[in-house]
């Protein structure tokens, strides 16, 4: 599961990184504590352009009667992401790169002790991209679209597996196209998520200021001393 993330630079930023030639949205703040239903980004390709927007974090699919599904649908398993109705839909044809300084992932301590929060990060300290899943959704009662996403999980990496058992599926920038691009095959796109080439991470444990999501300060991602 990927519950927390960190997404604190620019909008362009991440638009040039991604070769966003498009930027549909205002500029969100710097979040070090990104939680279920904030505002965040998302990279979509759209009527042949690729485009940086914002979306609400926990999908909605477009035949819920309520947005009220969005936080039990921030996470999409790959093992069932082309059977799930929440998801399916979404993978054929509304594919999304999440842009991320980071993420979160608590590892459980020997003897009950509790939690210990990692920040997880590119050995390179560039953006991650996390294979991710939009949907647009209208409101029954005041027909407001409501874009939203949710990012794919899978097994752990080597260095993560020690702390937990998933992970957020990281893409390589040689699968990019392939995975924002028109294919419709569900068995090449499960191929592109499951057998990827491994993205190096760094981390290091970090305070459990970051277990409240009232926290958002520079400082959460700081090594723990």
């Amino acid at each position: 599961m990927c519950g927390r993330y960190v997404l604190s630079q620019r909008a362009s930023v991440y638009a040039d990184w991604f070769g966003a030639g498009v930027v549909k949205t205002e500029e969100l703040a710097p979040n070090y504590n990104v939680a279920p239903t904030d505002p965040v980004y998302a990279v979509a390709e759209y009527e042949g352009e690729r485009q940086l927007g914002s979306f609400r974090w926990g999908l909605v699919p477009w035949f819920s009667k309520d947005r009220k599904t969005a936080a039990r649908h921030i996470n999409a398993r790959v093992e069932t992401v082309a059977t799930k109705p929440s998801f399916k839909d979404s993978l054929v044809s509304k594919r999304c790169l999440v842009p991320a300084d980071g993420f979160y992932e608590w590892q459980r301590m020997p003897d009950d002790k509790g939690k210990l929060p990692h920040f997880i990060h590119s050995a390179s300290a560039e953006p991650l991209a996390f294979a991710g899943l939009w949907a647009s959704w209208k409101d029954p009662e005041t027909n407001e679209r409501l874009k939203t996403c949710t990012i794919l999980t899978g097994e752990p990496s080597a260095l993560v597996k020690p702390i937990h058992d998933r992970m957020p599926v990281i893409l390589d920038r040689a699968l990019w196209d392939a995975w924002l691009g028109a294919s419709e095959d569900v068995e090449e796109l499960l191929g592109l998520l499951t057998s990827r080439p491994p993205v190096d991470v760094a981390l290091h444990p970090v305070s459990t200021l970051v277990n409240s999501v009232k926290n958002n300060l520079p400082e959460l991602i700081e090594p723990l001393h």
